[in-house]
């Protein structure tokens, strides 16, 4: 008697090494992104993440902050700075030479060749600029072209519909909705779900450099270029 055999996914095609994200700097054109320095970068990122409710509504969704003083930030800080997953960075932007956010890789999973990209937040100056497309772009190239990682991850709040919107408009695809997810500062979280991968990464690379260098006064519709 023949067994039938069962379904199985594609072979994938074995690379020579596999690597982590570096701690290092990554600069581009408008921003550069550092690993972070607490005692350099405490003031300006608290100063452009404190003090007025616009500027602390960058919290709500985050698991932590807003804090209570530099030095409590400082603090948190030099606590990121001893951890490899999150890896943090701090995104300097060029022509101001001012801090304006910070974001990192995490749940790195090299063997699997995947990674995710969050605790993203910018001062709300910056916020719909090209300084989160840069930021995502350096750390997208990271991920595919030199750790020629397979999936990129992008997970947030069901509610906060601007990162939401993010997601979709540099290219994430839309997975689901992990309901009852977590529990952040004694709410609820739904967790919605994005993925970019490798096979998608050659087209949105394409779309993000036509937006960011060849798109004077930012004419063109990176959702669009991304979602037509």
């Amino acid at each position: 008697m023949t067994q039938r055999s069962l379904p199985v996914g594609s072979i994938v095609r074995p690379i020579t090494s596999v690597d982590l994200p570096q701690k290092t700097d990554y600069r581009g054109k408008f921003i550069r992104l550092s690993p972070i320095n607490p005692w350099a970068d405490s003031a300006e990122l608290y100063e452009c993440s404190h003090g007025s409710d616009i500027k602390e509504q960058i919290w709500t969704y985050m698991g932590y902050g807003p804090f209570d003083s530099i030095y409590s930030m400082q603090k948190w800080l030099a606590e990121g700075t001893r951890s490899n997953d999150p890896l943090f960075f701090t995104v300097h932007h060029l022509e101001s030479k001012q801090c304006v956010g910070m974001v990192s890789f995490l749940n790195i999973a090299s063997d699997m060749r995947r990674c995710e990209l969050g605790h993203i937040w910018y001062s709300p100056q910056f916020q719909r600029s090209n300084v989160n497309t840069e930021a995502m772009y350096l750390m997208l190239c990271e991920s595919f072209d030199r750790l020629k990682y397979r999936r990129v991850e992008w997970k947030c709040d069901s509610l906060n519909e601007r990162s939401r919107a993010a997601a979709l408009r540099l290219g994430f695809k839309f997975e689901g909705l992990f309901r009852q997810h977590m529990i952040i500062k004694g709410r609820n979280r739904d967790t919605a779900w994005y993925a970019m991968l490798d096979s998608e990464w050659i087209a949105i690379k394409k779309n993000m450099e036509m937006w960011l260098y060849q798109n004077p006064n930012q004419q063109l519709s990176l959702t669009a270029l991304n979602n037509g």
